[in-house]
C-alpha cells in the first residue's frame, strides 16, 4: 500500500485450494485479487475504484473469470463517537461465469478502531471538552 499526497493505492491477493483429499467435498482452487485506488477529498470524502476480480481455476472454459469495472464514493466520518468508513460502489462485469450477474453493487460500512498515542488521545479529549463547553454556553435554539 502507498499513500502519496491525496492518493491511497494498493492490492490484496490470495488463492485458496483444497488439500488432503476430497473427503466428500468438491475440490477448490480459487483466486481473489482486489486492487484499490482512492483519491481523498476534503471532509473525509473519497472517490474509489476497488473491484474484486476472481478466478475459479477448476471451472470450465469461459466460466473462470469475474472481472468488474467501475467505482464509487465513500466517506470516513463519525456516527456518534464511533469512526466509520461508509462506501457505495457499482461495477459492470466485463467477464463473468454463466448463470451469474453482469453487474455488482457493494454497500459497505466498516467500524474503525484507531490506536492513538497518549498525546493524540489527550488532544482529542481536550477538543471534545472544549466543544461541550461551547455547546453549554450557546443560547438555546428558538422554537
Amino acid at each position: 500500500m502507498w499513500q502519496p499526497d491525496h492518493w491511497t493505492i494498493g492490492a490484496l491477493i490470495n488463492n485458496v485450494w483444497s488439500v488432503a483429499g476430497e473427503s466428500g467435498r468438491a475440490p477448490v482452487n480459487q483466486m481473489l485479487l482486489q486492487y484499490f485506488i482512492n483519491y481523498n477529498l476534503k471532509k473525509g470524502w473519497y472517490l474509489t475504484v476497488s473491484p474484486i476480480i476472481t478466478a475459479d481455476w477448476r471451472a470450465s472454459s469461459g466460466n473462470v473469470w469475474t472481472v468488474p469495472f467501475g467505482g464509487g464514493v465513500g466517506r470516513i466520518m463519525k456516527l456518534g463517537f464511533q469512526p466509520v468508513n461508509i462506501s457505495a460502489t457499482f461495477y459492470g462485469n466485463a467477464a463473468y461465469p454463466v448463470g451469474t450477474s453482469s453487474w455488482t453493487m457493494r454497500l459497505q460500512i466498516a467500524f474503525l478502531f484507531p490506536k492513538f498515542t497518549k498525546e493524540q488521545a489527550k488532544m482529542m479529549m481536550e477538543m471534545k471538552l472544549k466543544q461541550l463547553e461551547q455547546e453549554q454556553q450557546a443560547p438555546p435554539p428558538k422554537k
